[in-house]
């Protein structure tokens, strides 16, 4: 609890500081409001010009038959995501993605705890309705067997109110949303004195085969929020075709683990990130003391430390002492980029102030020569943010990703649906599938089916607001 006041008080500094600044570049904000659209529009341009003189977002892939179907059928791709006034700062982008509190809407959960095989637990949260002022609409009907949406939040645990609005969207687009909590974030205890490493996807690997074994006929997708995409790449990758997935998609993601780390963020957003996690670690101060030096680790300074001293030089996790450098080479998202085998899309920003400067931290080779891997990249939205001018007509939503994400999860099912039945037309046999929409696996990777017997978890149903 008090984590999130101390970031919500920290938060509220930096807003205040953004609209003081931004009325000092603008001393007439004041007649605003009396402005038509294209004045607006001039004024935002003046201050704010646009990189490369176009308010679409650019797409970067290697040309490909589900590309090319992308740009003719998925509207929002490629739509104009330009931002209104104040909204192309990028600082207050990020912050309404991370504490602009949802208005007169809460979404209901049903929480699955569920036991690991060395005894952890994560916590998967159901997104089973919407209440919106006394108005309750509820979620998927158990009868049905609606596509999974499972969302991974950024790594250091905090369910923003960007994660909690798309798990309103899905729901209402008749996905099924399920939240995946790390062990010790989001409510989840940690009874082992280990932490999940930042790219180590063993336990989402298990959570998925608890998904797929309750929900065996429906497809599973997946989006991860900023640097809880490195959690989704790695998993793709070490899976591969096996994975499970139709389609994924990734939120203003962080590909570059090592080198985000040793970058100095601005202090505001380094401070409230270390405050964050520390607080949310120090109620198993005592545990965790067992594993690693934990004064160490609540007095550090810098994002690198406090990673450094949970998981190197015998930090939870490990059975033998990593220094930094063997850590990375274990925990980079894109370290098995070459082994992802279903279609990817990630939402970037130019201006994004977390991930840093695009020229460095965008992998521009990886997206031109992947068949797999496709990269929006707008010039305005900051960190997850992607506010615009109008609401999507089909959603209804301000928020351009996530308008793109329900589209483009829906595109790419129909255009698997269509190649399936070209191929029929065709006489070529239909590939097997594991589950509705899903591509074939291959033999010998990491992911096995679980056994028809439900004695291989242990779990417990809890319903939380």
């Amino acid at each position: 609890m008090w984590g999130s006041v101390i970031f919500l008080l920290l938060s509220l500094i930096l807003l205040i500081a953004i609209l003081l600044l931004s009325c000092f570049r603008d001393r007439t904000t004041a007649a605003l409001g009396h402005l038509g659209w294209r004045s607006r529009r001039r004024l935002r341009f003046l201050f704010y010009p646009p990189q490369g003189g176009s308010e679409r977002p650019q797409l970067i892939c290697k040309p490909s038959t589900l590309a090319r179907y992308l740009l003719q059928h998925c509207g929002s791709l490629g739509g104009p995501c330009t931002p209104d006034w104040p909204w192309v700062d990028p600082h207050l982008q990020t912050l309404h993605s991370l504490v602009w509190p949802l208005q007169g809407r809460a979404i209901d959960f049903a929480r699955d705890h569920l036991q690991l095989r060395d005894g952890g637990i994560v916590a998967l949260d159901w997104a089973v309705g919407v209440t919106i002022r006394n108005w309750k609409a509820t979620g998927p009907s158990s009868s049905s067997s609606p596509p999974v949406l499972i969302i991974i939040p950024n790594s250091w645990g905090r369910l923003t109110p960007h994660v909690l609005e798309l798990c309103r969207l899905a729901l209402e687009q008749g996905f099924y949303p399920v939240v995946f909590n790390r062990r010790g974030q989001g409510g989840c205890p940690l009874v082992t004195p280990s932490v999940q490493q930042f790219g180590d996807p063993s336990d989402l690997m298990e959570a998925v085969s608890y998904i797929r074994f309750r929900h065996p006929s429906a497809a599973l997708l997946a989006v991860s929020e900023g640097s809880g995409s490195g959690l989704l790449l790695s998993y793709l990758g070490e899976c591969g075709s096996s994975s499970y997935l139709t389609c994924a998609a990734c939120i203003s993601p962080v590909f570059r683990g090592q080198q985000w780390f040793e970058s100095r963020l601005p202090w505001l957003y380094r401070w409230a990130l270390l405050l964050y996690q520390k607080l949310n670690l120090c109620r198993y101060s005592t545990a965790l003391s067992e594993a690693m030096d934990t004064d160490r680790l609540f007095s550090c300074t810098s994002l690198q430390q406090f990673e450094e001293l949970q998981f190197c030089t015998g930090g939870t996790g490990t059975q033998s002492p990593l220094n930094w450098e063997s850590y990375w080479e274990r925990n980079e998202p894109l370290r098995d980029a070459d082994e992802v085998a279903v279609p990817v899309l990630c939402l970037c920003s130019w201006d994004d102030p977390i991930r840093g400067d695009p020229r460095t931290t965008l992998p521009l080779e990886l997206f031109e020569t992947s068949p797999f891997f496709l990269l929006a990249l707008t010039h305005w939205g900051g960190h997850c943010g992607f506010q615009k001018e109008s609401a999507d007509e089909d959603s209804g939503t301000h928020c351009w990703s996530q308008a793109v994400l329900i589209e483009y999860f829906r595109v790419v099912a129909e255009f698997f649906r269509a190649e399936e039945r070209r191929s029929q037309g065709r006489g070529t046999p239909p590939r097997r599938r594991t589950s509705t929409l899903l591509p074939r696996r291959r033999r010998g990777t990491l992911q096995r089916d679980p056994p028809a017997t439900d004695d291989i978890f242990n779990w417990h149903r809890s319903y939380t607001r």
